[in-house]
C-alpha cells in the first residue's frame, strides 16, 4: 500500500509525483478541506521528523546504493 499526494483538476486526480500503479487499478482518495486538515492527516498517519533527522536517513539511503564490487 502507498500514499500518494494528488491535486484535482476538476476532471480526474493527478499524482504529484510518479507513482507506482496498474491501469485501472483501484484507489482509495481522502479528500482533504482545508491545508491545516492534510497537514494533520500527514502528520497522523505518516508523523513527521526535524530536518535534521530526514537529512541524515537521506545520507543513509544514499548509502546503502553504493556498491563495492570487491564485496561480492
Amino acid at each position: 500500500m502507498q500514499s500518494v499526494e494528488a491535486y484535482y483538476d476538476g476532471r480526474v486526480f493527478i499524482p504529484v509525483k510518479p507513482i507506482s500503479a496498474q491501469k485501472n487499478q483501484k484507489a482509495l482518495i481522502t479528500i482533504l478541506d482545508s491545508p491545516e486538515l492534510a497537514e494533520q492527516h500527514w502528520r497522523r498517519f505518516f508523523g513527521s521528523m526535524t530536518p535534521e533527522h530526514a537529512k541524515e536517513i537521506e545520507e543513509a539511503l544514499i548509502e546503502t546504493e553504493r556498491v563495492d564490487n570487491d564485496e561480492w
